[in-house]
């Protein structure tokens, strides 16, 4: 039996509109009126997760956020857990990435999410609003945003693509450190072994629920392990291909109301896996 639903929220939950579908909150409304837990679980910080999902009762619950590295009960505030990449990890990966693309900048999330350190020649790389800050951002020396553990760091330069970085980073096989890309244009590093699916798994085990009734929903490379994990794995139909490979459902795009889809299919089944 299903007990809980974990989905990702940019190109999966949220339409065009970058709000949850009318037809996606009606039927996550009703797995949750019949008691089954739902979890926003994305690369997001909590307070992006809560300001994406304004107005609706996703936005007052638990929520994993920056890529499984921490979950917070968005009602009360509460920190479930919190797991930051060490300075000198972050230190050895970006100065060494750095070396091969001198473009490069970093910005270090921390606090659960809510403070941004972005060293300087980062806020001018951001569009507006990027990552769920407005208003005039200050900016830091180098050695002040890498000189504490980041729960995630962030890195990005004007010559380089993410995906680039990314198999870049994998190379360098810097200890300490896991990255992952989201369709974002950065690189987002965590601490080794954290992702969606260890922070999945985590809430899961203190929750007493069990991998198979899980179901997972995702569509880019920061879901892949959470999909693996799940019982029941579903790529959306605009998830990259090695997303599609690995699941065990493709459902329709974000912009088809793809998660209601799975989601009235386990209703109707009554939520049997």
């Amino acid at each position: 039996m299903i007990r809980l639903i974990a989905t990702d929220i940019d190109g999966t939950l949220i339409d065009a509109s970058h709000r949850p579908s009318a037809r996606n909150l009606a039927a996550l409304t009703r797995a949750r009126d019949e008691g089954v837990l739902v979890v926003p679980t994305s690369g997001r910080q909590p307070f992006s997760i809560a300001e994406v999902l304004r107005d609706t009762w996703l936005a007052e619950g638990l929520v994993i956020g920056a890529n499984g590295a921490v979950a917070t009960d968005l009602g009360t505030g509460e920190i479930m857990f919190e797991h930051s990449v060490s300075v000198e990890a972050q230190t050895e990966l970006f100065l060494s990435l750095r070396e091969l693309f001198p473009s490069l900048v970093c910005v270090s999330v921390r606090d659960g999410g809510d403070t941004f350190w972005p060293e300087a020649g980062y806020v001018g790389m951001m569009d507006p609003g990027d990552h769920g800050r407005g208003g005039v951002l200050q900016h830091y020396p180098l050695d002040v945003v890498l000189g504490s553990p980041s729960l995630k760091l962030v890195v990005r330069g004007r010559d380089v693509e993410p995906e680039e970085l990314r198999e870049a980073a994998q190379r360098l096989e810097v200890p300490g450190v896991s990255v992952s890309t989201s369709g974002a244009p950065f690189l987002e590093v965590a601490a080794a072994g954290v992702n969606k699916a260890s922070g999945l798994e985590t809430v899961c085990a203190t929750l007493g629920i069990a991998p198979d009734e899980v179901v997972a929903f995702g569509d880019n490379n920061n879901d892949l392990e959470m999909i693996a994990w799940a019982g029941i794995g579903v790529a959306m139909g605009n998830a990259l291909p090695e997303v599609r490979k690995i699941a065990d459902v493709v459902t329709g795009t974000n912009l088809d109301d793809g998660v209601a889809s799975v989601v009235e299919e386990l209703a109707a089944n009554g939520w049997s896996a």
